[in-house]
């Protein structure tokens, strides 16, 4: 027996209006100054006051949120007890939101004891809404959330099945204001979901279905979006495709990219997308001995014609390492700014939160230490993963 979850999800332009339909008194939303400065939150405010509801903001939330952020939103929503939680941005905003939820939900669990084992309640004090105005992070429909551990300086992944929004908001029109640099690692990011879900030991029919859709999507849409982020057309498929990708892999898992984003992250304070697509290309030759055939599905459907299913996944990584070319993302951690000398004092320490990390323990090629210490070294000098 298995489950497919997610929420209602609001999608295309002017979603944003769903928020007119709501019931309730009052709303919390919990973002960052950015969406302040664009106008974003004022939006969100202004369909609130159409529905009737009145609403303070928490706008506090920095990149990769902290443990000390999310406590701080806990205390606002004990101190304003609203019925509706917003989350609205990227995943960050999304990740805090959810993680406040369901603490100020459960004030018996501490935050190291959500996870997919321990059943938690929510809906019983406030419902959420995620609004996400990037295309990757997939945070808007999943039941995960990632939160750095200020006293351990490592990400906390997560994890309960009643994480799930009471809806999900992805209009098209939030996104055009991205630079073509986040439009391009926000998307990376949503590849990577795309892969390592399509690839991992826990996919099934319906997380395979979304993922095979947003491929096609990514790298026909991605270059679009970044050369011209008010083509409509490219921002409306790539919003989809992200929100795709979120629901597969939200249902499948991930893999060791994402442990190489979530360690290199937390040492040296990269974003989480932009590691996530460097490592994507070498994750993938990785993990070519295990998942050939449906690395080999993947590569057919953007039109690589290879009836070899080991070539086939091999061209899919070059096809991947051409696209970062496109867009301008980095191909190895050395091109992301990381010193050698940074990267080799702390490499024990990366090694150390990869073998912590629950993603990559999932990934469908199981390693050694010395096969992850030798991918680590593939990322970060640009190495080809031959072994």
């Amino acid at each position: 027996m298995w489950f497919f979850i997610g929420p209602k999800v609001v999608f295309g332009e002017d979603a944003l209006d769903y928020l007119e339909q709501i019931q309730g008194n009052k709303a919390l939303i919990v973002t960052d100054g950015i969406m302040v400065d664009l106008g974003f939150v004022d939006k969100v405010k202004k369909k609130l006051k159409t529905a009737g509801i009145e609403c303070e903001v928490f706008e506090g939330v920095e990149p990769d949120p902290s443990d000390i952020t999310v406590m701080s939103i806990v205390d606002k929503l004990r101190d304003y007890e609203p019925d509706w939680i917003v989350g609205l941005g990227g995943g960050s905003s999304m990740d805090a939101a959810k993680t406040a939820w369901v603490l100020w939900e459960n004030p018996d669990k501490r935050m190291e004891d959500i996870n997919a084992f321990t059943p938690v309640t929510v809906n019983q004090k406030a419902r959420l809404i995620t609004i996400t105005t990037t295309s990757g992070t997939g945070s808007e429909v999943t039941w995960a959330t990632v939160v750095t551990d200020t006293k351990e300086n490592r990400k906390m992944i997560l994890m309960a099945k009643e994480i799930v929004p009471f809806a999900a908001i992805v209009d098209p029109k939030l996104t055009v204001s991205m630079s073509p640099k986040l439009t391009a690692v926000t998307g990376m990011d949503a590849l990577t979901h795309v892969v390592e879900s399509y690839i991992n030991s826990w996919k099934n029919d319906f997380s395979d279905a979304l993922a095979m859709r947003s491929i096609q999507y990514i790298f026909e849409y991605l270059p679009r979006a970044c050369r011209n982020g008010e083509d409509m057309e490219a921002r409306t498929k790539m919003a989809n495709a992200a929100t795709m990708a979120g629901l597969s892999f939200g249902n499948s898992s991930v893999g060791i990219a994402h442990g190489v984003a979530h360690s290199a992250g937390a040492v040296f304070g990269l974003p989480h997308g932009l590691v996530c697509g460097v490592a994507l290309p070498y994750v993938i030759e990785y993990n070519i001995p295990t998942s050939a055939k449906y690395l080999a599905e993947l590569a057919g459907l953007i039109g690589i014609k290879e009836q070899d299913e080991k070539k086939a996944a091999k061209v899919l990584a070059d096809r991947t390492r051409e696209l970062m070319r496109e867009i301008n993302v980095p191909l190895s951690l050395r091109e992301s700014g990381i010193e050698e000398k940074d990267f080799k004092e702390n490499f024990e320490l990366l090694i150390k939160l990869i073998y912590e990390d629950a993603s990559a323990t999932l990934n469908p090629r199981s390693f050694t230490r010395e096969e992850i210490e030798k991918v680590y070294e593939c990322i970060y000098y640009g190495r080809e993963v031959d072994f």
